[in-house]
């Protein structure tokens, strides 16, 4: 029997209320499923920002700013000392920031002194052979010597200008000197003047967002643990706990009134810093589930009751001739057909919603390519759950048209 689709939209019509609202059920569930998975797969590709370093290599420990009648060059000289000479430790130096951290220095960048508003805002990254220590890799040419190096609290030297070198990653080479090679290059930080002198592949700041997030600088400053600053230890494969506590026993022998703030590995600092985003991806997963559990929940419901309403009718359609497949196949173009309009209507919906995120939360624009795939899922799950519905009005017998 040739399935013919007016008497299914006749049937619609009679049942336009009901209609209407599965129609919008399935179009809101398109429009905020499409943004939601778009949002966790963003959130995920966030989570999953390289940092530019031996991750499993770095610890970082943090200690209280000495007092003020201390020598804070020579405790800091004593401090590295004591760390160095621990077993599995392969270097050490203090550091003001790490990526993906709690503490972040930025500086405006200029590539003439003249000009009145800056090229970009960078990530500082100070403390002496830290890009080696890190394991970031030299892309071109070379690090910052150890005699290239002065203490950020020197004045005379901080004020220099000319002698000061630092190392950029190919981000900022890239925006500033594209097509060129940047070593070489003479840029402002402030009011300073640098000369880069390398280049990194990548190494991520401690806050920022996708678009910055690689735009760091490595300066030529040794700084002391002070206002956040703490030390950076690389460890040998698998001994960073041990190291974290031996570090602590150390410093303490240094000066026994020494008071630990913070000891963590660089694993630690990851998982802390994109936890929020974690949470977020995963409630999104779980809105997303919901709706699809809800709206499939809403098709088998509509389904069995119009089953249940029209078995007299399905008992006829058998008498008349109709297959088991026949039936089967109506109820299924039916739900199609709705499907296909609460599709099309979430199209809309999501577009309009992606608009609102946009302008409100600075969402990127959503990928035409997640609507064709949030309607496959729609329609997949909308014969699925119509399915059982289904197949019990196929089952229906031709002694049904008899009945009253």
């Amino acid at each position: 029997m040739r399935l013919d689709i007016a008497p299914i939209l006749a049937a619609l019509r009679r049942h336009r209320v009901t209609s209407v609202l599965l129609v919008l059920q399935i179009a809101f569930t398109c429009a905020i499923v499409c943004n939601a998975v778009f949002l966790i797969n963003e959130r995920l590709h966030w989570v999953n920002t390289p940092s530019g370093i031996d991750e499993d290599r770095v610890v970082l420990i943090k200690v209280a700013a000495p007092p003020r009648n201390v020598d804070i060059h020579a405790r800091t000289e004593a401090d590295l000392a004591a760390l160095r000479g621990l077993p599995g430790v392969e270097g050490v130096t203090v550091t003001n920031s790490v990526p993906f951290g709690d503490m972040s220095w930025s500086s405006s960048l200029r590539l003439d002194p003249s000009m009145k508003q800056p090229l970009m805002q960078v990530a500082l990254y100070y403390g002496e052979g830290l890009g080696e220590l890190f394991g970031a890799h030299l892309k071109t040419g070379r690090w910052i010597r150890p005699d290239e190096y002065a203490w950020i609290d020197d004045e005379q030297t901080k004020r220099a200008s000319s002698g000061h070198v630092v190392v950029v990653t190919a981000p900022i080479a890239q925006r500033l000197f594209p097509g060129k090679d940047a070593v070489g290059q003479v840029i402002f930080l402030g009011d300073q003047v640098f000369r880069i002198v390398g280049v990194v592949d990548w190494l991520a700041r401690a806050s920022g967002s996708r678009q910055n997030i690689g735009e760091a600088i490595l300066t030529p400053w040794r700084t002391f643990p002070s206002y956040g600053a703490g030390f950076a230890i690389r460890v040998a494969p698998g001994q960073g706990g041990r190291v974290l506590e031996a570090a602590a026993t150390a410093l303490r022998k240094v000066d026994p009134r020494r008071v630990v703030s913070d000891k963590m590995t660089f694993a630690e600092y990851r998982s802390q810093f994109f936890a929020a985003d974690r949470s977020l991806a995963a409630m999104l997963v779980g809105a997303c589930v919901v709706l699809l559990a809800v709206t499939a929940l809403g098709i088998v419901g509509l389904a069995s009751f119009w089953v249940a309403q029209r078995r007299r009718q399905i008992g006829v359609r058998r008498a008349l001739g109709a297959t088991r497949g026949d039936v089967l196949r109506y109820f299924q173009t039916e739900n199609f057909l709705l499907a296909s309009m609460g599709i099309g209507l979430g199209v809309v919906l999501a577009y309009a919603m992606n608009i609102v995120l946009m302008v409100n939360y600075e969402i990127p624009r959503l990928p035409w390519g997640y609507l064709p795939a949030a309607a496959v899922t729609l329609w997949l799950l909308g014969q699925v759950a119509v399915l059982a519905p289904a197949l019990r009005a196929a089952s229906v017998s031709p002694v049904e048209a008899t009945r009253g």
